[in-house]
């Protein structure tokens, strides 16, 4: 099972969102739709005392509802009350707001994005684009990423031919390639950069970014043509992808002068999400 987190924006609000490819459904952060619908300072403790309400009234939809892992305000992941679409049609009856058939039909509407968007993957794209772009991010940041994201798809592609299934193997493939051209294995590069469950790439420097889409576009070209089978040739083809980029990388730093492993990361350049502060703030700490 697949969980992709995602932040969603209603009008001007952030609600963070959980995809389960398994069960094909989005999951919502509960606490953040109170905060959309009745603009509480305080969301966290209207959702307690409207949950204790609706316990006490036997409402299936609280005591039916899910707890999942999210990233709060303060970066940190904690556990939090979610529930699925057709939970928060219900609980949302519950909550009087003249935002509430709004935010049904925005629900609805993210629903139907995601059904279209695994029927046609361009529209992946699309998504990406429009959420990138609210979070605050350059047209030319979001423009690399989205090429680099296509490159990474193309090399997964080869390998899922080449009969790499288990998710463990893909990791361990993408940490050979990243050993390969940084040095650095990814955990390592992701301590390096002070990330914790923060993607690597959408962290990485333009340059970075660069010698990273170079070795896995060059592993995948050199996959086509050897035809590996299974992981112990897929490794070998990964050695040789990463080292192309990693001499690059070796010659670019010796004309330079300085090493191109940076530790920036996307949080450097983007303001601070001052809208979000006050959400999260009583969720329980991992």
């Amino acid at each position: 099972m697949t969980r992709k987190q995602l932040i969603q924006l209603f009008e001007d609000r952030r609600v963070r969102t959980v995809w389960d490819d398994q069960e094909e459904k989005w999951y919502f952060s509960i606490v953040d739709v109170c905060w959309v619908l009745v603009d509480s300072k305080n969301p966290t403790a209207y959702w307690r005392k409207l949950k204790q309400r609706l316990k006490e009234e036997g409402n299936e939809s609280v005591t039916n509802c899910h707890v999942l892992k999210m990233r709060a305000a303060d970066g940190k992941m904690r556990f939090t009350d979610v529930a699925d679409t057709e939970q928060l049609f219900r609980l949302i009856q519950s909550i009087p707001s003249p935002k509430a058939e709004p935010f049904k039909q925005w629900m609805a509407s993210v629903a139907a994005q995601r059904i279209d968007q695994m029927q046609n993957p361009e529209l992946n794209f699309d998504q990406a684009y429009v959420d990138y772009r609210r979070l605050g991010y350059s047209d030319k940041w979001i423009n690399q990423r989205l090429r680099s994201i296509e490159v990474r798809k193309e090399l997964t592609d080869e390998w899922d031919r080449a009969g790499i299934t288990d998710q463990q193997q893909y990791a361990s493939l993408t940490d050979i390639i990243t050993r390969g051209w940084s040095g650095k294995s990814t955990r390592q590069y992701k301590q390096f950069k002070g990330l914790k469950k923060e993607s690597l790439r959408d962290n990485m420097t333009n340059i970075e970014l660069a010698l990273n889409t170079l070795a896995e576009a060059s592993t995948t070209e050199i996959s086509k043509v050897h035809n590996p089978k299974g992981y112990t040739q897929s490794a070998d083809v990964a050695r040789q992808g990463g080292k192309i980029a990693g001499d690059a990388r070796k010659q670019l730093e010796q004309r330079i002068g300085h090493s191109v492993i940076s530790r920036a990361k996307a949080a450097d350049f983007l303001p601070p999400a001052d809208d979000v502060q006050q959400i999260s703030n009583s969720e329980e700490d991992l």
